[in-house]
């Protein structure tokens, strides 16, 4: 996947210093963070078979259940990270998580 110049530049837009970038709360750790929760979301919902909020998955015994708090160990640092929750049975995502 190619990512555009255009979708840099808005991420970048603001930037001041290097830990703007690679500090502690900067945007690559926030970024990671962004898109290991989003994986995960779609994950649960292909799993699932329904949307957050969707009336489908109400008293069906297998639905979302909250979240839970994770931290990802990486090559750069330790990323604290939400992991979704769901009512029964177990789901092991694509990147290798599991509940």
């Amino acid at each position: 996947m190619e990512i555009n110049d255009e979708l840099i530049d808005e991420l970048i837009k603001g930037y001041k210093s290097p830990e703007d970038i690679i500090g502690k709360n900067g945007l690559l750790k926030q970024l990671t963070k962004a898109v290991l929760e989003r994986c995960m979301q779609g994950e649960l919902t292909h799993y699932l078979g329904y949307g957050k909020h969707e009336a489908k998955g109400k008293n069906s015994g297998n639905s979302r259940n909250g979240s839970s708090k994770k931290t990802v160990i990486s090559e750069q640092e330790e990323i604290p990270i939400s992991t979704p929750g769901i009512g029964r049975g177990q789901l092991t995502v694509l990147l290798g998580f599991s509940r």
